[in-house]
């Protein structure tokens, strides 16, 4: 079988919250129609998860395959590590801006341009490390938005559990990776963490909630993308599985 490939695109939206012009990539499914509409999926750390996850060649792969339903991906890429940072932690002065901005401003531009499925169970967050983490507590706070994340190594803290404790994720639908090796990641303020015990107890909560999917799986490496892109290909599978696959 020809692989179809699909288009990718830059645009610019020129946030309020965030007082910044971003510049992003949205991938459009080979076949494309503004006939139809389709499950969006947004991923922090854009630019990564295009040059260095792949995640386009994976969906022109499974969508030429008709493994997956027909996706379109936007990626927002973050400027340097200290700006991220300030955006994805939950301490970060940027924090609730940036949470605002996907909700309030950047989703209605993609609704705008591109013929987007209007549920929350069709829009999924995507993200590695704190982009796991900003996508998972912008889906607690915006549930009726977002239900679907994908979350790779996400930095989790005492107050994130609390966070999922409290929450109704109700109809959720969660993929959750984490490495073995990942017990003494350096972090962008050069402090060492533990992330795979985190991860565990947060997963141990996650279990208890009523949610409609989750998968977790620990998986052999450690906190970079050499671990991850092999794991894009599987997120990608379990979430936008065609029925009758």
């Amino acid at each position: 079988m020809t692989q179809q490939r699909g288009t990718i695109n830059e645009h610019t939206i020129q946030s309020e919250y965030l007082n910044q012009s971003i510049t992003f990539m949205v991938y459009l499914p080979y076949n494309y129609s503004d006939l139809y509409t389709y499950p969006l999926v947004i991923a922090q750390d854009g630019r990564d998860y295009f040059q260095l996850g792949r995640i386009n060649k994976v969906a022109d792969k499974l969508i030429s395959e008709n493994e997956i339903e027909d996706v379109i991906i936007a990626g927002i890429p973050y400027e340097n590590p200290q700006v991220r940072w300030g955006k994805y932690h939950p301490d970060g002065s940027l924090h609730n801006a940036y949470i605002h901005f996907l909700v309030y401003e950047f989703l209605p531009y993609m609704k705008k341009h591109f013929a987007i499925d209007d549920l929350a169970g069709s829009r999924t967050l995507i993200g590695d490390s704190l982009g796991g983490t900003i996508s998972l507590l912008t889906a607690l706070k915006y549930p009726h938005t977002f239900s679907n994340v994908i979350m790779q190594s996400p930095y989790v803290d005492d107050r994130i559990i609390r966070n999922v404790q409290e929450a109704n994720m109700a109809g959720f639908s969660i993929y959750h990776v984490i490495g073995k090796q990942e017990t003494a990641v350096k972090t962008t303020k050069g402090e060492i963490r533990d992330f795979l015990e985190p991860n565990r107890k947060l997963h141990e909560v996650l279990q208890t909630k009523p949610l409609a999917y989750y998968s977790y799986h620990e998986l052999e490496g450690n906190h970079t993308w050499k671990t991850w892109q092999p794991d894009v290909v599987t997120a990608v599978r379990k979430l936008f599985k065609k029925a009758g696959n």
